[in-house]
């Protein structure tokens, strides 16, 4: 992902307001299964790590990331915002959001 796509989504994932909350069970499957869905839909996700979290927050962002199969864009104080990996197979671009 280049350097004006990150900022581009970081902009935009300014506005949004944090739909999933990581709390004390830490990242489970119901978690993964939601940001997926998210995902699927939205294409940009902003997720609050609760302090209750005791995994460091930049592991548990790139954690998140690896297996929603989805970009960390930006980890901000215990706020991670993720955007939905497409491959376009005639570009060759990633994430192509709407």
């Amino acid at each position: 992902m280049d350097k004006k796509m990150i900022i581009e989504l970081r902009a935009r994932g300014q506005a949004l307001q944090a739909t999933v909350y990581v709390g004390k069970e830490g990242i489970t499957e119901k978690v993964v299964d939601e940001i997926s869905r998210q995902l699927d839909k939205h294409k940009l996700v902003k997720v609050k790590l609760l302090p209750a979290v005791e995994q460091d927050r930049k592991e548990a962002a790139q954690e998140l990331a690896d297996k929603s199969s989805s970009v960390l864009v930006e980890v901000r104080g215990r706020t991670v915002l993720l955007a939905k990996e497409q491959l376009s197979t005639r570009t060759g671009q990633h994430l192509n959001i709407d």
